[in-house]
């Protein structure tokens, strides 16, 4: 974990009065095994804390997520800070290094988001409307979920995925409790079923709310917790 809290401090320098990574209390952290079709391609390791007193109290949410093989890596770097006790948008940034790299700022500012990209190609600013169920979905960001953890049946949620600067509604089809295999043992979870633009996703969670995998099946990708196995 040691890249992440190196990269979150310096973020966090960047950008008061964004805590420090040491400061909070750590609600999670752990390492996801990616794979796409079956086949490995990286790993997300990631933390998410809580921290502040009062109007300052929010979640920090941060990864370092690597893909691809050394002649051909990709870094994807996000932090988030998000409003308890739902994870509504406060802030959001990420660095892709690697292929397609990008340098992205999100802000609040009054009822909307501001986001501004930096890449090779150029740069882009684009706006988004902040509503009360406004939540960050990046692409291939499994710890991002766990915001989604205490989502009724039913719920439409706004959502953001900012790496490709587009917004949709998303809708929870289904709640069921499941039994997974995490590393080949039988594991109890809570099973959220959701419906992005007519693309299923699956996500799962133990009692505590960890995520503890998440499905994409129209594309294959598969994010499985590897820390909560032993």
């Amino acid at each position: 974990m040691r890249t992440i809290l190196m990269f979150s401090a310096v973020l966090f320098a960047l950008a008061p009065p964004w805590p420090t990574s040491g400061q909070g209390v750590v609600v999670d952290e752990g390492r996801f095994r990616i794979t796409v079709a079956g086949r490995a391609v990286g790993t997300e390791e990631f933390a998410i804390r809580r921290a502040g007193i009062g109007q300052d109290d929010a979640f920090f949410a941060n990864a370092v997520i690597t893909l691809g093989s050394s002649v051909d890596r990709q870094e994807i770097s996000p932090l988030l800070r998000a409003t308890p006790p739902d994870g509504v948008i406060a802030g959001y940034q990420v660095k892709v290094t690697g292929r397609e790299a990008l340098d992205l700022q999100m802000t609040r500012v009054g009822n909307r988001y501001e986001a501004v990209a930096r890449a090779p190609t150029g740069d882009e600013e684009r706006e988004f409307p902040a509503r009360e169920t406004s939540r960050i979905l990046d692409l291939g960001v499994a710890h991002h979920y766990y915001f989604l953890r205490d989502a009724r049946e039913g719920a439409r949620i706004h959502v953001i995925e900012p790496r490709t600067r587009t917004q949709t509604t998303l809708t929870v089809e289904r709640r069921s409790e499941d039994e997974i295999l995490l590393d080949g043992r039988p594991t109890e979870a809570r099973r959220l079923e959701f419906k992005v633009d007519a693309q299923v996703r699956i996500a799962w969670y133990d009692r505590l709310g960890r995520v503890l995998r998440v499905e994409i099946p129209a594309v294959g990708y598969v994010a499985e917790r590897q820390d909560l196995v032993g």
